[in-house]
């Protein structure tokens, strides 16, 4: 089939079967039909609003229909949708729009200043405007996911792909006219993609508000949900259960269970692959960027234990070292990544440039080791990012606003192991004046969503930067693994 544009693929699946569940949130269904009206009025609202060929659509709102129904609008007029959490802090919002410059914002706090026009969430259009078919419009990007950057400053990463699908090639393990559960944030990139391509497939998607391991796994068995993805923290939330409650719901229906955005501990992949099955049990590896990407199933984990697995087909990997040398099956150094398209293709950045070579090779700057079969193992990142409950929190972020307290001369953030995030954020504070944990957390509450806050804060009397105002965070790091008696990630 010929790629259609993501508005006729949504006129398409109405048309095929009108009255079947297209997304349920909370016990509330809109059928194929009613999504397909629903959104052909939002978008002439949109329209009257300004928006156009190619704008972007900042989609601040929850979990929910509406948040579907948003991007479907922006996509038929040929729009691109551009999701943030609905809980960010103002400054963190006025960043994005201000980097973004997108023509409308769905779902702004009153009085954010916008360079376009903005709605408040739970807008509905004009009922007099026409549900009817609109004209047939591809957005050049199909979606343009923010990320902190390692400057601290957000970024845009713009999908290379426009909004246009080929339903006869879906990828991912996906099969259409199923059932797909989204547990997590669709303002974070997989989740919002995933349940995208699933939507354009005709699954039905059911959204939960935010993740809860009990019902999670009770609407698995109510919906028969065919495919979910979920971050570990989730799996072991899950896991935490009591054992007769994870047994007592019918998964049966559950052919894939995927995870992605950070690493799984052995131990609780193996014991999910125990309960479910190997062949139920997927892990992805790649960016937002989508310069590469690995896939692997619970078989081959089990061959190959701690794998991410081997590139999918049309990505190429290689390790190289720190002169540039590309390294044999086994040696650790940094991860390298091209598209078979070529470079460039698959994203842009706004607010970024990309860690690239001169011959188009980049990186995220995961470190690691291929095997002699091909697959992909990660031991580190090279960059001080923060992986804590599958979200990116960036250092140098949380410093900026914990330095801009006028009581902090300087900062350092860290990552301190956690058993149920992986990580949580421990923050150095070298303080002119005194001031307390609880007051800063307080002061951080109006910059930062909830997530990059510290949950700890040592104060310390040293310089934390050097003259040059660099910290060396690992140092930092592995000097309070070894006062708790463990060995850093990186030593040996």
């Amino acid at each position: 089939m010929t790629p259609l544009s993501i508005s006729r693929i949504i006129t398409l699946q109405a048309e095929r079967d009108p009255d079947r569940p297209s997304i349920t949130f909370e016990g509330r269904s809109v059928t194929r039909s009613e999504l397909d009206r629903r959104t052909n009025r939002l978008a002439r609202a949109y329209e009257k609003l300004g928006v156009g060929q190619d704008d972007f659509v900042t989609i601040a709102l929850p979990n929910g229909i509406e948040f579907f129904e948003a991007s479907i609008a922006a996509w038929k007029l040929g729009a691109t949708p551009q999701p943030v959490s609905s809980r960010l802090p103002k400054a963190e919002l006025d960043a994005i729009i201000a980097l973004a410059e997108p023509r409308l914002v769905v779902g702004a706090p009153a009085g954010t200043a916008v360079p376009g026009a903005a709605v408040p969430a739970g807008f509905e259009p004009d009922p007099a405007l026409s549900d009817a078919l609109l004209p047939d419009r591809t957005a050049a990007s199909w979606k343009a996911p923010t990320s902190g950057g390692s400057t601290g400053r957000p970024k845009l990463i713009v999908s290379g792909d426009p909004g246009a699908f080929d339903l006869d090639v879906p990828g991912y393990q996906m099969l259409p006219d199923r059932a797909q559960l989204v547990p997590g944030p669709l303002y974070h990139n997989a989740p919002f993609a995933f349940s995208a391509i699933g939507l354009f497939l005709g699954n039905h998607i059911v959204v939960m508000p935010r993740f809860d391991a009990a019902r999670t796994l009770a609407l698995i068995a109510a919906y028969r949900i065919d495919w979910v993805m979920m971050v570990p923290t989730m799996m072991l939330r899950i896991w935490r259960l009591d054992p007769a409650e994870r047994e007592r719901h019918d998964l049966s229906a559950l052919r894939v269970l995927g995870h992605v955005a950070a690493p799984c501990p052995p131990w609780l992949k193996r014991s999910f692959i125990d309960w479910l099955g190997p062949m139920r049990v997927h892990e992805i590896y790649g960016g937002t960027e989508g310069q590469g990407a690995t896939w692997i199933v619970g078989d081959e984990w089990l061959a190959h234990p701690g794998s991410v697995g081997k590139p999918l087909p049309g990505f190429n990997m290689k390790i190289l070292d720190d002169a540039g040398r590309e390294l044999p099956p086994g040696e650790i150094g940094e991860v390298y990544m091209l598209p078979d398209r070529g470079v460039g293709t698959t994203y842009r950045y706004i607010g970024a440039e990309p860690r690239r070579l001169d011959d188009g090779w980049e990186t995220l700057g995961d470190m690691g080791y291929l095997d002699a079969d091909g697959y992909l193992y990660l031991t580190d990142r090279r960059a001080d990012m923060i992986l804590r409950g599958g979200a990116n929190i960036y250092p140098a972020e949380v410093e900026a606003a914990i330095d801009a307290h006028p009581a902090v001369r300087s900062s350092a953030v860290i990552g301190l192991p956690d058993e149920e995030l992986g990580n949580r954020i421990h923050a150095l504070v070298d303080a002119t004046t005194a001031v307390s944990a609880e007051e800063l957390a307080a002061f951080l509450g109006q910059r930062l969503v909830s997530y990059k806050i510290p949950e700890s804060f040592e104060f310390v009397s040293e310089p934390l930067r050097d003259d040059a105002g660099k910290t060396r965070r690992s140092a930092l790091r592995a000097a309070r693994l070894a006062q708790a008696g463990k060995v850093p990630a990186d030593a040996g």
